[in-house]
């Protein structure tokens, strides 16, 4: 119910976060134009593109050229030309020109749908379910084995079926580790309030588990590591010409509130206050003919476009130098020329280039500290996501697309480019199949199926509806520092539940065992089944406290070493199964106290030793040296103070003197005490022979 209530909570949020926009089709039917609904559309239908229109549908255009911005869909930062002939993805904005086509695809065959598909097919499974699974498991065989042995020994000394069976039922209410789900949830959950209150908003709460123990970040490039804004990065003018003098040429040769390129052109040009000249006569960019062009009032034709389509002469060594470093800095090159009569002289070229954003370097740092290799998945060309990479402090090899299909060691690469949705799901499950817990950041609809894939998926603020919903984490304000924020909760949530489950193993070992040894010793049990839910009750509940429990984030990546857990559990275990028969032994051999004291002296015994567990082990260092939370305080005062009532004035048990009740408290305290010295001496012997990478 925590759980369900948590994400349902999360998911009314991402649905406040959408914005519904219902696409129409400009269809031609029964020879004449019409406008219906997109999802009206077939294949075969003849469909208009219009400035500012949304692609209804994957369609191969027959007349026309536009320009399309397709990054929410590829990764591609800046827009495209399409001309016929070429297809056009359903989602895709037309930024400029018109054109006409032939619907190919709709629904869930487009480019688009085959991304949903992917969503609903992509499914991770979280280092969080294979740990409760492992851990039960274990239990399972280890305590399966010695309520096996106890049946056998009550069965060969001769108990009838009717005390056999209270003895089974103590034994497996005994076994069972009821609340270990539970605290998982409960401890995901307070730590998903905690984020919330930041800039993080949790949609699954599996995703904070798993933010503790991600070991690599899948990132994608634009609008994530980059600013998703075009900006002018260099100007280079030649033969003379001012840099101010090409700014101003470009400027002349584009137009306000067009093309998203002229805008940034025109925007640099005030912000440099150029003069630009005002032309007699403009023509827009054209896809077909790759430049715009202005021409002055003298007759002079300024243009600015693809450098190829504007020069037919071979470029002077200057020129190419200049091409040669534009590009090399991961910018887009635009050439801008002259033309006086039939002389055309090249004036100068700009570098556009989608700058990194302000935190990306400084977030690389952070997560590299943390232990958190981050790589590049980018649907953009290799060679400017290998510049951004770079800029951010992204090392490694740079993998294109082809190369996807038969790569086998994913880890040789830092930046991957041209990557497409199905290749991203593949690399995701590559790194998975590595032994990553892999994280996957990304905004656009092409980054849905990995972020879904991915343990811990995170949506960035300005991410689309569909990333919102396939994310674990959506970041509500800009910037990436909500991915620290999440692991460093993660770790915090990962060492109270580490605590609690290493916790719950001492237990459950210890009280099995300890049915056993005290049916050997006694020959009965020494814990009814009423006694032993009373104990459930008052220890595998109320120390779900643990989840509220102060912790600090570690500084190294957090594994779920269930062997070492269940290793560890057991050796505490041990020693408080040592503690418990003692103190049997001294009821019996000593204070002379029948079977019903006897189970009242295991139950306060048991008690009091599961307590005295949680503090050891909740601190590295002695377990004095920190202070509890609040509620975990609280729960032990009431607890232990629950428990000496119960059993000093005998509700629901038989009752044992109050000096009996105070040796009980005092030896608690003395085994708390070894049991720390215990821990210590192990760490110490620990850190002599294992690395730190090794530990918990």
């Amino acid at each position: 119910m925590v759980g369900m209530t948590q994400e349902a909570r999360a998911k009314d949020a991402v649905a406040a976060l959408k914005q519904t926009l219902a696409v129409m089709a400009s269809v031609r039917r029964d020879g004449l134009w019409t406008r219906i609904d997109a999802s009206g559309l077939v294949p075969g239908d003849l469909v208009k593109l219009a400035l500012g229109a949304v692609a209804p549908a994957d369609i191969k255009l027959v007349a026309g050229s536009v320009l399309v911005d397709q990054s929410m869909l590829t990764g591609e930062s800046l827009p495209v030309d399409r001309k016929p002939g070429e297809l056009t993805y359903a989602g895709a904005m037309i930024r400029q020109g018109e054109a006409t086509g032939i619907v190919v695809a709709t629904g869930a065959r487009t480019y688009f749908g085959k991304t949903a598909s992917l969503v609903q097919d992509a499914h991770g499974v979280s280092g969080e379910q294979r740990a409760v699974l492992a851990v039960v498991r274990d239990l399972a065989l280890v305590n399966g084995v010695v309520v096996l042995a106890m049946l056998s020994y009550a069965h060969a000394i001769g108990r009838t079926f009717d005390e056999t069976v209270p003895l089974l039922l103590t034994a497996l209410l005994a076994s069972i580790p009821v609340a270990l789900p539970s605290t998982f949830t409960l401890a995901a959950a307070l730590s998903a309030r905690r984020l919330v209150r930041g800039a993080v908003l949790p949609t699954r709460l599996a995703a904070i588990n798993e933010a503790a123990t991600m070991s690599l970040l899948c990132s994608d490039k634009t609008g994530t590591l980059t600013q998703n804004a075009l900006s002018i990065q260099s100007v280079v003018g030649f033969d003379g010409a001012a840099e101010d003098a090409v700014l101003a040429a470009a400027a002349a040769a584009s137009s306000e509130g067009g093309d998203p390129v002229d805008q940034v052109i025109i925007d640099a040009a005030r912000a440099r206050r150029v003069t630009v000249p005002v032309p007699r006569h403009f023509e827009p960019f054209d896809p077909a003919r790759k430049y715009a062009e202005a021409q002055l009032a003298d007759g002079v034709l300024l243009r600015k476009g693809a450098l190829g389509a504007l020069i037919s002469v071979p470029l002077s060594a200057e020129q190419k130098k200049a091409r040669k470093h534009l590009t090399e800095a991961g910018c887009r090159v635009l050439a801008v020329t002259r033309t006086n009569a039939t002389t055309t002289v090249l004036l100068g070229l700009l570098g556009l280039a989608d700058p990194p954003r302000d935190d990306a370097a400084n977030l690389i740092t952070a997560l590299h500290d943390l232990g958190v290799r981050v790589v590049m998945v980018t649907g953009d060309a290799p060679e400017t996501a290998a510049v951004i990479a770079k800029a951010v402090g992204i090392t490694g090899g740079v993998c294109e697309s082809a190369e996807l299909e038969t790569l086998s060691a994913p880890d040789d690469y830092g930046v991957f480019g041209g990557v497409f949705p199905e290749q991203k799901f593949r690399l995701v499950k590559l790194f998975q199949g590595e032994g990553h817990v892999v994280g996957m950041c990304g905004d656009g609809t092409n980054d849905a199926p990995a972020l879904r894939q991915a343990q811990m998926g995170i949506a960035v603020s300005t991410a689309t509806d569909v990333a919102k919903a396939a994310a674990g984490l959506v970041l509500t304000s800009p910037g990436l520092a909500g991915i620290l924020d999440a692991m460093r909760e993660g770790r915090a949530a990962f060492q109270r539940i580490r605590t609690y489950t290493l916790t719950m193993v001492v237990r459950k070992i210890a009280l099995v065992l300890y049915l056993a040894l005290g049916l050997v010793i006694t020959g009965h049990a020494v814990l009814t089944p009423l006694l032993m839910v009373l104990l459930l009750i008052i220890n595998d509940f109320l120390t779900m406290a643990i989840t509220t429990d102060r912790a600090l984030p570690s500084s190294h990546l957090r594994y779920w070493r269930i062997g070492r857990i269940i290793g560890a559990g057991g050796m505490y275990g041990l020693a408080t199964l040592g503690y418990a028969t003692l103190m049997l032994q001294v009821g019996r051999g000593f204070w002379h106290l029948p079977l019903a004291q006897i189970r009242t002296l295991s139950f306060l015994t048991l008690m009091l030793a599961i307590q005295a567990s949680v503090y050891v082990i909740r601190e590295e260092r002695w377990f004095w040296l920190s202070a509890p939370s609040i509620w975990l305080g609280c729960a032990t005062v009431a607890t232990v103070a629950f428990s000496l009532l119960v059993a000093g004035f005998g509700i629901l048990m038989a009752p044992l003197s109050w000096n009996i009740l105070s040796i009980i408290i005092i030896s608690a305290f003395v085994f708390a005490l070894l049991l720390g010295s215990l821990k210590i001496t192990v760490a110490l012997v620990e850190r002599q022979i294992l690395e730190p990478e090794s530990e918990w």
